[in-house]
């Protein structure tokens, strides 16, 4: 009885370090790129700028923290968006204005490997309660799916 309990508990214990882990990243849909950092970067502005989106800018956040003294593998905020897009989830829930515009975080892991991270839409439909935007979310995760395919190779 003992030994069912200590496994069960060792099981328990298991599961909790692999799940707390995986719902901390909740939200998060990762890309890996085929590309540097600078052209990953460049690849989703140019695909943006062809679609029409308001492109905002980029900023560097590796070079910031560099200058601050900081230890940063390279790091790169893109802000872009449809204003009459995105904003109609402001008009939902004025928080959501946290998550608009839309950014792509790209970023170098120690290994070297490039990768392309943004908020998923379902997630934060969720996160600000917003229930009736279903279409402009699809649609705004259809445009974001579209702008970080570019960072694959075909």
């Amino acid at each position: 009885m003992i030994n069912q309990l200590k496994t069960l508990l060792a099981g328990a214990a298991l599961l909790i370090a692999v799940a707390l882990p995986a719902a901390a990243s909740d939200g998060v849909v990762t890309v890996k790129s085929d590309y540097s950092v600078a052209e990953t970067v460049a690849r989703i502005k140019k695909d943006v700028l062809k679609k029409g989106i308001k492109f905002f800018g980029v900023i560097d956040q590796a070079r910031l923290g560099n200058n601050a003294g900081n230890d940063v593998r390279p790091s790169r905020l893109v802000m872009f968006g449809n204003p009459a897009l995105g904003t109609t989830f402001i008009t939902s829930n004025p928080e959501a204005g946290l998550d608009w515009p839309m950014r792509v975080l790209v970023y170098q892991t120690p290994d070297g490997q490039v990768y392309a991270a943004y908020s998923d839409f379902d997630w934060i439909a969720k996160r600000h309660g917003i229930t009736d935007r279903q279409a402009q979310f699809k649609m705004a995760t259809e445009v974001i799916q579209s702008v970080t395919s570019t960072v694959k190779k075909n």
